[in-house]
């Protein structure tokens, strides 16, 4: 008898576990975009991980003066303002890591006085990663500026190699001269070398450049996180608070509001429908009311969904979405956007509904005459500051809507500063974090 197909025969047999079959693999295609995007985002961290250890050079350079200038005592003077520069810098290396990996904790702020600086573990590890930093990260950093431009340059060569002077150096390396296409196309595999050694070795120079921050920035096993657990949680239970908010007010605008609107298109298209045979102009009228009733339903439904997340960030970015603030703000306001590269969409629409809220603000109770908004994209920050001239006296507690925008910011870990004295100006000063 032949053999029944339960029995394993051969064909069962090529069968390999589940997920791990040639059809489970990702292709060549798939597999290349993923080598070249890891590469990218690596170069990118690279080179911002470049710009730090420039600054760490520097912040070298004055510590290692102010350390000298000690020991006649002209630098006890100093070593307050080198401290404060490195502790500026290692908070700037933790947010720079963060955008690029897991966040890095610190620990509490360090001391700026010498004595207790001295004895401080803190200010000795940030001390041992700008060491580790101005020298490897320099270097690692520059490689990954550098890189990119030698692969460009040596694949192009044989594009625009006729076109150089009689004796032109042909490689990025210094040596050799191009007499004939063998010659060109050789610098030009040498470009695809430099392509390789990114696309192979780029990810590992970031963790590697990355390391140290990581590893001596962070808060060590000695800190006391509970300060930290209990800001997050507090922020978390603010962000659950701002949601709930939210529904609710949706609920409101969409119960009190649409919701009426559409009732009352649907009674007089029924009060239409039983008049239409005996009285037509009746009939009439009432449906030019239900018609009526119906564009006010659909622009309360157009303002509510404008409340969720107005389409117009999306498609002019946070610089047109807030000049289309300006314009509808019955107080002359100047907007002043600075920033080049785009947030999280999520920070975008939180920094759109803090200004309009503080617009509105503005609007009913300060009595201004003019506003301004600046807003500008700083270290992976997004800082807002909006001013008005107005009679000042703005306090959280009096019900203007402060609380809603600081919760709002508490749920992206972002800082809100008010500053509104009796007779004004009003400042209202925001920062957030470029979450991608």
């Amino acid at each position: 008898m032949p053999a029944s197909s339960d029995a394993g025969g051969p064909a069962d047999r090529t069968q390999g576990p589940p997920g791990h079959g040639p059809a489970d693999r990702p292709g060549i295609g798939v597999t290349a975009v993923r080598t070249a995007g890891a590469a990218g985002a690596a170069l990118r961290e690279l080179v911002g991980g470049f710009r730090t250890a420039l600054l760490a050079l520097l912040v070298l350079a004055g510590t290692a003066v102010t350390a000298v200038a000690s020991l006649a005592g002209v630098g006890l003077l100093m070593a307050p303002v080198a401290l404060r520069a490195l502790h500026a810098l290692a908070g700037r290396e933790r947010r720079r890591l963060a955008r690029h990996g897991p966040e890095v904790i610190g620990p509490d702020p360090a001391p700026t006085r010498l004595r207790l600086a001295l004895v401080d573990p803190t200010t000795r590890r940030e001390l041992r990663w700008l060491v580790r930093h101005a020298s490897l990260g320099l270097l690692l950093g520059l490689a990954g500026a550098l890189l990119p431009v030698l692969a460009v340059r040596d694949v192009a060569f044989p594009l625009y190699w006729r076109l150089l002077p009689e004796g032109a150096t042909s490689t990025s390396l210094g040596i050799g001269v191009a007499q004939t296409w063998t010659d060109a196309l050789a610098a030009g595999l040498l470009g695809l070398g430099w392509t390789a050694i990114i696309l192979g070795l780029a990810p590992g120079m970031a963790r590697l450049q990355a390391r140290p921050g990581r590893t001596l920035l962070a808060a060590g096993p000695d800190t006391d996180l509970s300060l930290r657990v209990a800001e997050l949680t507090a922020t978390r239970a603010a962000a659950l608070d701002a949601h709930a908010t939210e529904l609710r007010r949706i609920e409101r605008s969409l119960h009190d509001g649409t919701q009426n609107r559409i009732v009352t298109v649907t009674v007089l298209l029924g009060a239409a429908r039983r008049m239409v045979a005996r009285d037509p102009a009746g009939a009439e009228e009432l449906l030019e009311r239900a018609q009526s009733a119906a564009e006010q339903a659909l622009a309360e439904l157009r303002s509510v969904a404008r409340g969720i997340l107005p389409p117009v960030l999306a498609d002019r970015g946070l610089a047109g979405a807030l000049t289309g603030l300006a314009a509808s703000c019955p107080v002359p306001c100047r907007i002043d956007v600075e920033a080049p590269g785009r947030c999280a969409a999520s920070v975008e629409a939180t920094a759109y509904f803090v200004v309009a809220e503080t617009l509105t603000n503005i609007a009913k109770h300060s009595g201004a005459r003019q506003a301004s908004v600046t807003v500008r994209s700083r270290g992976g920050r997004l800082l807002l500051d909006v001013t008005d001239d107005g009679r000042g006296g703005a306090d959280e507690k009096g019900g203007s809507g402060l609380t809603g925008i600081r919760n709002r910011i508490a749920a992206h870990d972002g800082t809100l500063e008010l500053a509104s004295p009796p007779g004004g100006p009003t400042t209202l000063k925001v920062e957030l974090p470029c979450g991608l």
